[in-house]
């Protein structure tokens, strides 16, 4: 018998190798792809914060850094929200060491509490329309000429700690529905002014992201229909311990709108 031609033993191993190089790509399609390592900053509406049992800092499973956590390949590695933190107690409760270069994903909800928000609800649900009127007044003086300044220090420093990362924003929602009439001392008045408010205050944390890049997460419209005096309220009443928090259909909506901003092709 006649010795295979060199001819032949070259096709022969040009197959081997086409053979080796699918056994190799069909190795690497199977591998699972890497995960994205999740970090979660903020306030009590980003701990979870209206629906027990709590951890530490209010911190709670409804939580939508939880509900978010395992989908499109998010592992959440360091949930460190935590009820009333400020801009400042943000920083100095050392919630950016959750933060570092192989951070692949922020969230963060933070600056309500450094407007006094809380007490001007509790003006206008309680008090006079002149008590009501001026507690607004404030309110918004300060989301005007001093939070903006805090946010962006506060962007920043996340910026520098996790310099990888894709980071969303979280905003705050409408918290009433004045179509259902007055609630409290609160006229329908009362409330869309209150409303007003949340928008003045997501629109200076939405550009105070944009400037840094990131991305902001508007809630506000899912809201809609559930204030809290709203038939089907998606926030807690004045008599909860969490007052005008989320409750846990408020968590849900919460969770559908950071699943709604991730871009899996942003994620690294």
């Amino acid at each position: 018998m006649e010795q295979p031609s060199r001819t032949v033993w070259s096709a022969l191993g040009a197959l081997a190798v086409v053979a080796a190089l699918v056994v190799g790509l069909t190795a690497a399609s199977a591998a699972p792809p890497p995960t994205v390592t999740y970090d979660a900053l903020g306030d009590s509406f980003a701990s979870g914060f209206g629906v027990p049992p709590y951890r530490a800092c209010g911190r709670s499973d409804a939580a939508y850094a939880v509900q978010v956590d395992g989908r499109m390949r998010i592992d959440l590695d360091g949930f460190v929200a935590c009820a009333g933190a400020t801009t400042a107690t943000l920083v100095s409760g050392g919630q950016l060491d959750a933060l570092d270069a192989a951070t692949d994903l922020v969230t963060i909800s933070i600056g309500g509490n450094d407007i006094g928000w809380s007490a001007a609800v509790g003006a206008c649900l309680i008090g006079t329309d002149q008590q009501c009127a001026g507690a607004l007044a404030a309110t918004r003086a300060k989301v005007t000429t001093v939070l903006p300044g805090l946010l962006d220090s506060v962007y920043a420093q996340v910026a520098a700690k996790a310099p990888g990362a894709e980071v969303l924003v979280i905003g705050y929602p409408r918290l009433f529905s004045p179509e259902y009439g007055a609630f409290l001392a609160a006229s329908p008045a009362d409330q869309q002014a209150l409303n007003d408010g949340a928008d003045l205050l997501d629109g200076v944390i939405a550009d105070a992201a944009a400037a840094h890049g990131f991305t902001f997460v508007d809630v506000r419209e899912r809201f809609t229909d559930h204030g809290v005096n709203a038939p089907e309220p998606w926030l807690n009443g004045p008599l909860d311990p969490a007052a005008f928090h989320p409750n846990l259909s408020g968590y849900r909506a919460y969770t559908a709108a950071v699943t709604a901003a991730v871009r899996p092709a942003q994620l690294r």
